[in-house]
C-alpha cells in the first residue's frame, strides 16, 4: 500500500509519493546504547564520545535574503580551513545580495561568503574566516555505509544548535527527487536513509558514524500530512541524507573553481505511460521531445520522436534516471541506450559533454 509522504527540509516542505516504510524515531541518549523506539535496533555507538568530536566540526546558519526579506536556518560542517559544506536550500535566499551568518558551537558568530552552490544536488559551500573554535569535520565513505549500522546526526533542528539525535542507517541508494529552485528538480542521488530524527534545521548538517566520520549531509526528512493536508509535527524517523563521497565531490569543484559543471546528454524527454504506450503501438519508455544541435544526443543518432527503452540495460521509466547520471558520470563517459523509431529498434552510444 502507498501513502503519501513529505519531505521536511528547512524553509519549506516538499512533497513526495513513497511506499510505507517501518521506521522509528531514535533518540540522542548520553550512554554508550541507545535503543531505537519499539524497532528493536541498538547503536552501538557511545553517542557522547562521538558528540564531542563533532559537534565542533558543525555550525548553525542563518540567511537573510536582500534587504531582509526572507530568511532560512539550517547547519553546515567545517571541511577544510573555513570552508563549510551545507545544503543550498538552506542558503540560496542569500544568494542574491542577501546575507549568511554563521554560528559556531562554542557560541562565536561570524560572517560568511558563499563561495558556490549546485541546485541540482541541493549542495553549496560557504567560507568564513578560519577559528580556534571550528574543527574539520573527519570524512568517511559512502561506500563503507551498510544498512543497519548505527549513525549520529548532528545539526541544528529548528533553530536549537548542537543538537545530537541517534539512529541506524535504514537504507540505502535511495534516489529523491525534490523541488528545486526556479521550478526545477534538485536531485539525492544514491541517499543514505536514516531513522536518527531529522527535523527541518538538521538541512546541512552532519550525519556521522560512530568513529565520528561524516558519512552523508541530512537534507529532507518525510512527516505525513493529515486528511486536511496539514503536517503532522516532528520527525516520524524517516530522513535522507546526501552520501559524503559525493558531497565531498561537489565541495571540493565548488572550491576550486565557484561552479560546478554536471555531464550534459542534450536531450529532453517525458516517460510513455504503458496505456498510452500501448494506444500508440510503441514500447514503454521515454519519448524523445527534442534534441540539442550537435549535442551528445545528436551526434550519437537520437533524434525527437525516438523512444528511449533502456538505459545501460535498464529498463527507462523515469527522466530521473537520465538526471542522475548527469550527476555521477563524468564528460567523456560513455551512456548506451536502446530506442525505438518507427517500430525498429536501435542502440546507441551517447559521449557526455559537459553542460554548456
Amino acid at each position: 500500500m502507498d501513502t503519501r509522504l513529505r519531505l521536511g527540509v528547512a524553509g519549506g516542505v516538499l512533497v513526495v509519493v513513497a511506499g510505507v516504510v517501518g521506521a522509528l524515531i531514535a533518540n540522542a541518549l548520553n550512554s554508550p546504547a541507545t535503543a531505537g523506539g519499539g524497532s528493536g535496533a541498538i547503536s552501538a555507538c557511545s553517542v557522547t564520545n562521538v558528540a564531542n568530536k563533532v559537534l565542533p566540526s558543525v555550525v548553525t546558519i542563518s540567511a537573510v535574503g536582500s534587504g531582509g526579506s526572507g530568511g532560512d536556518t539550517g547547519s553546515g560542517s567545517a571541511i577544510r580551513g573555513g570552508y563549510i559544506l551545507t545544503n543550498n536550500h538552506v542558503i540560496s535566499v542569500a544568494a542574491n545580495g542577501g546575507k549568511v551568518e554563521v554560528l559556531f558551537s562554542g557560541g562565536q558568530s561570524e560572517s560568511a561568503t558563499i563561495v558556490g552552490r549546485d541546485p541540482l544536488t541541493d549542495l553549496a559551500v560557504l567560507k568564513v574566516q578560519p577559528s580556534n573554535e571550528l574543527k574539520q569535520i573527519s570524512l568517511g565513505s559512502s561506500k563503507d555505509v551498510k544498512v543497519g549500522e548505527p549513525v549520529v546526526a548532528l545539526g541544528a533542528p529548528l533553530g536549537l544548535a548542537g543538537t545530537v539525535t541517534a539512529g541506524i542507517v535504514s537504507a540505502v541508494d535511495r534516489t529523491i527527487e525534490v523541488p528545486g529552485e526556479h521550478d526545477s528538480s534538485a536531485l539525492i542521488v544514491s541517499a543514505v536513509q536514516t531513522d536518527a530524527a531529522i527535523n527541518p534545521g538538521n538541512s546541512g548538517g552532519a550525519l556521522v558514524n560512530c568513529d565520528g566520520q561524516l558519512i552523508g549531509v541530512p537534507t529532507v526528512a518525510a512527516a505525513v500530512p493529515g486528511p486536511s493536508g496539514e503536517v503532522s509535527g516532528g520527525s516520524i524517523g524517516l530522513g535522507f541524507a546526501i552520501p559524503v563521497t559525493l558531497a565531498s565531490s561537489i565541495a571540493n569543484e565548488i572550491i576550486d573553481t565557484g561552479r560546478v559543471r554536471h555531464s550534459f546528454f542534450g536531450l529532453s524527454t517525458v516517460p510513455v505511460p504503458p496505456s498510452a504506450a500501448a494506444e500508440a503501438g510503441v514500447s514503454q519508455g521515454l519519448y524523445v521531445v527534442g534534441v540539442t544541435a550537435n549535442g551528445p544526443a545528436a551526434r550519437a543518432g537520437i533524434a525527437a520522436d525516438d523512444v528511449i527503452t533502456t538505459i545501460n540495460g535498464q529498463p527507462a521509466r523515469s527522466n530521473v534516471q537520465l538526471q542522475e547520471l548527469t550527476v555521477t558520470k563524468n564528460p567523456g563517459d560513455v551512456v548506451t541506450v536502446a530506442y525505438e523509431r518507427d517500430g525498429r529498434s536501435s542502440q546507441a552510444r551517447i559521449t557526455l559533454t559537459a553542460q554548456p
